[in-house]
């Protein structure tokens, strides 16, 4: 049977054709056109290239051949992780005079800020009411208060809410207009060392497998994925994995047929958008590294968040109420925290401990704790050099996991890490080398709080 000339061409007729006229004319690609006009390419040498060195099963081992990777991009700092630590850090370092890069797995800006639906700012508040998380975080809030429905409760000594939506909006306004390079979509998957010292990552995408070189990187993945990849000394942590989702129409419930029940249980509190709450979950304590634990948690908790739906609707007078929306990303609290130079402890937190390299101030929570100071070496690691780290992977013990990862404190950290990353550049010096009182004074200059 004559075959249509609209049939595609099967990969033996296609590397036929481009042994004959493409490759050898330095040709790229070959265009098909279809009976309905369209047009579509198919990549030729380079996906020929690529395929070469797919894995393969030999005697039962999957084998990955050795492959040279394509360089993206060249830059002299490289945040990855697009969460408030990431964020912080790349605007940071960029205003300090660095080149800069940021990768992100996801399509948008925010990490568990925005992607997991954590929507109320806490931990930037110490004993008092006094506001101790500045700089590049609180300027972050100044600017929500200026967008319509972004934010609310936004007065001193109280813990704001906002909207997921506004918050990703506006972390794309200030990553454009501090002229950092983006790169969404993309996971960091692996470091690029010499030794004990890093020189770039290498990121999935659906690109493929390709690098980033960079003379200083910032791992801001909050499971330390690059420090763990580029040989760093880390903890490995269980903690609760939650879900957290969105609820709608509470502003439509009767309160007269409300009244005559007991008030259903995970009603979670008020966000910017009238009648809607984000509703939060703790959720068991495991290992968040585990894929397997990660597909059973994610799957347990979409159904026991329908099935608590359906019994809020069924209690009198709430039956308006609805699933808004489940956070497409899974509420991951701690995985890996590095082993740095120095570790915040609780006992340096409530002796009121000072430190010399002082890079941050934190707060906590619920405010009871007066303000600590997060050292400069909390971000170093012991052997890695031209790494920095920041959010809630940075050293610290166990006992303060869940001060160091409120999204404040990851403000402060990310911004730190920044500018040292700026510094360690223009000083031609290792990140563990720079002159941490520049470091400082640059910090102060960018409005944060050292104490």
């Amino acid at each position: 049977m004559k075959k249509s000339k609209n049939t595609s061409l099967s990969r033996r007729e296609y590397l036929r054709l481009m042994g004959v006229s493409g490759i050898a004319a330095g040709l790229h690609t070959i265009g098909i056109r279809h009976a309905d006009g369209f047009e579509s390419s198919i990549i030729a040498e380079r996906e020929i290239q690529a395929n070469r060195f797919s894995p393969s099963l030999v005697n039962g081992k999957v084998i990955q051949p050795q492959r040279e990777l394509i360089v993206l991009h060249t830059t002299d700092v490289l945040v990855i992780g697009g969460g408030p630590a990431g964020v912080c850090a790349a605007i940071a370092a960029k205003r300090a005079g660095a080149d800069v890069t940021i990768v992100e797995r996801y399509g948008h800006f925010g990490g568990l800020w925005t992607g997991g639906l954590v929507l109320l700012v806490i931990g930037h508040i110490v004993t008092g009411g006094k506001q101790v998380c500045q700089g590049i975080g609180e300027e972050m809030m100044r600017r929500l208060d200026k967008l319509d429905g972004a934010i609310i409760n936004r007065r001193p000594g109280v813990a704001p809410t906002v909207d997921a939506e506004a918050v990703k909006y506006l972390m794309v306004e200030m990553i454009e207009e501090a002229g950092v390079k983006v790169f969404l979509h993309s996971w960091g998957v692996d470091a690029i060392t010499n030794g004990d010292t890093i020189k770039g990552a290498v990121f999935e995408s659906k690109s493929g497998r390709q690098a980033i070189l960079a003379k200083n990187v910032i791992d801001a993945t909050g499971d330390g994925d690059i420090l763990a990849a580029a040989g760093a000394e880390y903890q490995r942590r269980s903690h609760n994995v939650g879900l957290v989702s969105r609820i709608g129409n509470l502003d439509r419930v009767d309160k007269k047929l409300a009244a005559e029940s007991p008030k259903p249980r995970h009603l979670g509190g008020i966000t910017p958008i009238p009648g809607v709450n984000w509703v939060n979950m703790s959720g068991p304590e495991v290992d968040g590294l585990d894929v397997e634990v990660l597909t059973k948690m994610e799957m347990d908790h979409r159904k026991f968040i329908w099935q608590n739906i359906s019994k809020i609707r069924k209690t009198p007078g709430y039956d308006k109420v609805y699933l808004m929306e489940t956070a497409p990303q899974l509420g991951v609290r701690i995985t890996r925290v590095l082993n740095g130079l120095n570790t915040v402890t609780l006992a340096d937190l409530k002796a009121n401990k000072k430190f010399p390299d002082v890079i941050g101030v934190g707060g906590a929570s619920d405010g009871k704790y007066q303000e600590w100071q997060i050292p400069y070496g909390a971000l170093v690691p012991k052997k890695v050099d031209e790494l920095l780290v920041a959010g809630r992977c940075i050293s610290a013990e166990m006992r303060m996991a869940d001060v160091v990862r409120l999204i404040p404190n990851c403000f402060v950290t990310g911004h730190a890490a920044g500018v040292a990353a700026a510094v360690a550049i223009q000083d031609r010096c290792r990140p563990r080398d720079v002159e941490v009182a520049k470091v400082q004074r640059i910090l102060k200059q960018q409005e944060a709080y050292l104490g």
